[in-house]
């Protein structure tokens, strides 16, 4: 599955790539990628287990930037 979302309160082109290359490394993830610019997540994982990516990736992207949040 292949789904997009908003990324609200983006600040940091750094931080968009931290949080790239951390949401690629979580398991069942074929594709991820952030957008700054666009302040936009592409992610791509297996269906089976979509939910509980996206839910381990909402989480990187707080930790790394704690007032970024995915639209949904």
């Amino acid at each position: 599955m292949r789904k997009s979302f908003m990324l609200e309160e983006l600040d940091c082109a750094h931080c968009a790539a931290k949080m790239e290359d951390a949401i690629r490394k979580l398991e069942g993830v074929s594709h991820a990628s952030v957008n700054f610019m666009l302040q936009k997540l592409t992610l791509e994982a297996d269906d089976s287990c979509f939910e509980t990516v996206l839910d381990e990736a909402a989480a990187i992207i707080r930790k790394i930037e704690p007032d970024c949040r995915i639209v949904r």
